[in-house]
This record gives structure tokens, C-alpha cells and sequence, in this order.
């Protein structure tokens, strides 16, 4: 059998010929089975033989890459402060998938990987919380990112502490690094957002100065419990779709409910 064959990824086929056959002309092939490889007197396979158990009907598309950010402060006086949450539970995504965060690019803290077969980007802005979107804008423009997936990652006020509430789309409600990016966004708001509440200042304490107090032991622990909720709500988003994930964030149980 004379056949010119061209192997890897979008390799092509020319033909297969033989005295018999002429199959294929001119087709793009992702993998060619071996058994393909006929001695010279082999009688010619199917067609249908050919599309079930070697050619794939289609290429699977890539999935598209989402960019993840989280939003804080940057430089150790704020470092395990309430306004950091959003910092910290990106930390937490890296560590648990091996995503190195050591890069700085865009104003920000920059990393880059795998969540299962979905290309992630990681980033923390390091422009302060009331300038995260110099650097958020700047990512999603680069890398023409739809905005639909965009996670912004943030601290609550309004939500009690450790709560998760993860949204399609919405307002800064207050919060000024949202209120950036936001700008940046050229006043769109439809972009995912996962909110980590951090409950509300006793007393009259400023809120100002209450996102910037770190937390206590039992708070520590109750916020380590959340982030766990957290990255398995970014796995089954990016993973399974808005829909799956949202349902599993509002029906995560609190570290005190299981207690």
C-alpha cells in the first residue's frame, strides 16, 4: 500500500491507497490508529470502521481560560487582614492546584495553570483595593478574557462571617475595589463574582478600620473552613458550569453547623 500520512496534532492525511481503495483525500486527523498501516494485500476498512474506532467526528474544542482575581491590599501591613479575603483565597486556589504566583505582570501578582483541563489565570492586584482595576483591566484586555469569565474574589461587609455567595453578575455594593474594576469594565457588572463575607464591625466601630483588623483564632479556623468551600465551588464552576456551582455554595454547610 502506498500512503502519505502526517502524524500529531492536526497532522494530515493525504490518502490511503492501494490497488483496491482511495480513502480520505485531503483529510485532518488528530490521531491515526496503526492498525491502519495494512500490508499490501489487506482488504480496505470500512468507512464506517474508520469513523467509529479511529477518526474522531470532531476536534473537541479547548475550553476557554478564565482569569481568576482576588482583591486586597498589597505589603505585609495588611497581610491576614478582613480586607485581604479575596488575596488569600487565591492563595489557597494556587496552593491546592500547584499554580506558582511568583510572577509579577499587569500590576499584579500573576500566575498561570491547569484547574482540571481548564487554563486558569491567577492574579492579586497590587495597585491597592481602590485601584484593582488598573490591573484587572488591563489582564482581561490583553488577553481578551470574555467577562463572563472574570471571578472577582472579595470581602462583604453584609454577608455573616465565613458565608459564601456566589452571583452571575451586580453592583459594587460599596466596595471600592469592586467600584474599580467595575470602571474599568467600562461599567459593565455582568461578570461572576464570589463574595466571602466577613460580618459587620461591633459596636460603632468604623467599618474603615474594621476590614483592616485581622481576625482571631476561631474566626482563623472558621475562614480556613470557607476557603475549603470556596475552591471546591471554583472547581465545579470552571469545571460544570455557573448553575452547579452556585447551588453548591448556597447549600454549604457552616464550620458551627457541622460541629
Amino acid at each position: 500500500m502506498n500512503a502519505k500520512i502526517g502524524f500529531g496534532f492536526g497532522g494530515s492525511i493525504s490518502a490511503f491507497t492501494s490497488p483496491r481503495c482511495r480513502l480520505f483525500s485531503g483529510q485532518t486527523l488528530t490521531l491515526i490508529s496503526s492498525k491502519f498501516l495494512m500490508p499490501e494485500f489487506s482488504p480496505c476498512p470500512s468507512a464506517a470502521t474508520l469513523s467509529t474506532t479511529a477518526l474522531p467526528s470532531a476536534v473537541e474544542a479547548k475550553p476557554r481560560p478564565w482569569l481568576i482575581i482576588g482583591l486586597g491590599n498589597p505589603g505585609k501591613k495588611y497581610n491576614g487582614t478582613r480586607h485581604n479575603v479575596g488575596f488569600e483565597m487565591v492563595d489557597a486556589i494556587a496552593e491546592a492546584e500547584g499554580i506558582s504566583m511568583s510572577s509579577v505582570s499587569f500590576k499584579a501578582l500573576f500566575g498561570k495553570g491547569l484547574i482540571g483541563n481548564v487554563p486558569v489565570m491567577l492574579a492579586k492586584p497590587q495597585t491597592f483595593m481602590n485601584a484593582s482595576g488598573e490591573s484587572v483591566g488591563a489582564i482581561v484586555s490583553y488577553y481578551k478574557i470574555p467577562l463572563k469569565q472574570v471571578l472577582v474574589i472579595f470581602d462583604d461587609l453584609d454577608l455573616p462571617f465565613a458565608k459564601l455567595r456566589l452571583l452571575p453578575k451586580g453592583g459594587h455594593g460599596g466596595h471600592n475595589g469592586m467600584r474599580s474594576v467595575i470602571d474599568h469594565f467600562r461599567g459593565s457588572r455582568d461578570f461572576p463574582r464570589l463574595r466571602i463575607g466577613i460580618g459587620r464591625p461591633p459596636g460603632k466601630m468604623d467599618p474603615v478600620n474594621f476590614v483592616l483588623r485581622p481576625f482571631s483564632k476561631q474566626e482563623r479556623e472558621e475562614l480556613d473552613f470557607a476557603f475549603q468551600n470556596g475552591l471546591e465551588a471554583v472547581r465545579i464552576l470552571l469545571l460544570e458550569g455557573f448553575n452547579k456551582s452556585a447551588t453548591f455554595v448556597n447549600t454549604a454547610k457552616h464550620m458551627e453547623q457541622l460541629g
